[in-house]
């Protein structure tokens, strides 16, 4: 009389790139970067305001044309849109397990031996915070128009100059832009670090490239709304 036998499927166990600390820390560096090179394009774009309403609200339009006849109306502007939320998705999901990792892990004795650690680390968890709520209101205010009392559809320039003519819309946007400063700062290195390109060598141009970089990306974003405040821009 044969036996019957069962095989027993379970769910294999193998851990894969993602579950490792290495692989959250490399999609997190990856992800970073993707948002660092749109930031730096919408900074650039950003400027165009100093030289008038048509030409802000002609690069406005450009952005929904881009790639026609081939690419359909908005479309390219959509599939840069995708590639971001899926960034700023990935960011935070891998930033926010890789924290929570990072405290189980951490004796509780060792707690006042990593102040520089502890410092960097909060910091990058408030700013992403602050900026995670600030892409919220961002979208309401420029994209949906939403929250923008004085906005009027397809006139960029105009919505631009109504939301930093309130105090609110100043305010958000300069706590914003100082948070974006520190997490860039502190994100590029961490992120060279990630990939393999820091070095005890490159250690030092590392940090002025990023120093750099924020200021530089703090600077443009900032100069818009002052610009509107001290009647620049009007």
């Amino acid at each position: 009389m044969a036996l019957a036998t069962r095989t027993d499927r379970r769910p294999s166990k193998t851990p894969t790139f993602w579950d490792s600390t290495v692989g959250k820390k490399t999609v997190m560096a990856v992800s970073g970067l993707v948002m660092l090179l749109y930031l730096v394009v919408h900074m650039l774009g950003n400027l165009k305001i100093f030289f008038g309403t048509d030409e802000f609200n002609g690069y406005a339009h450009w952005l929904r044309t881009v790639g026609e006849p081939f690419m359909h109306y908005e479309w390219t502007l959509w599939l840069v849109r995708i590639v971001l939320v899926l960034a700023v998705v990935a960011h935070a999901v891998s930033a926010y397990q890789l924290s929570r990792r990072d405290i189980k892990a951490r004796p509780t004795k060792y707690v006042h031996k990593r102040k520089r650690a502890s410092y960097a680390t909060r910091t990058m968890r408030w700013g992403g915070i602050i900026l995670g709520l600030f892409i919220v209101w961002h979208l309401l205010d420029l994209t949906t128009l939403t929250v923008n009392e004085h906005a009027v559809h397809g006139e960029a320039y105009q919505n631009v100059v109504a939301t930093f003519s309130t105090w609110y819309g100043n305010v958000i946007y300069l706590v914003a832009m100082v948070a974006l400063g520190f997490h860039v700062r502190h994100g590029f290195w961490s992120a060279a670090q990630t990939l393999g390109v820091g070095s005890a060598a490159r250690d030092r141009a590392l940090k002025t490239a990023a120093n750099g970089l924020a200021l530089l990306l703090t600077v443009g974003f900032v100069s818009v709304p002052v610009a509107v405040m001290t009647g620049v821009v009007s």
